[in-house]
């Protein structure tokens, strides 16, 4: 085998090394743990990304209320005239 297709074939294997681990990490997918054995079914996400998605949905649903409230105050005719006040 000349040095040409040895390159070649070590390029391909690392092109599709690299996609494998791209598409993971777009998709949240285990194609690389299920490649090397380490998983039964690929498309299925771990327990811990699922925690990690129900914790992110809780910060985000209080951060909106948080807002919802500050948007409540801010809007508020008295909350302007205590503004005006407190600037005299």
């Amino acid at each position: 085998m000349d040095p040409l297709k040895i390159t070649l074939i070590l390029s391909i294997v690392a092109i599709i090394s690299l996609a494998i681990c791209w598409i993971d990490h777009k998709n949240n997918w285990q194609l690389a743990d299920w490649l090397n054995g380490r998983c039964s079914n690929p498309f299925t996400q771990t327990q811990q990304a699922t925690k990690s998605l129900n914790v992110k949905d809780l910060l985000i649903q209080q951060l909106t209320e948080r807002v919802q409230v500050l948007e409540k105050i801010v809007t508020e005719p008295s909350y302007e005239l205590n503004k005006k006040l407190n600037n005299l």
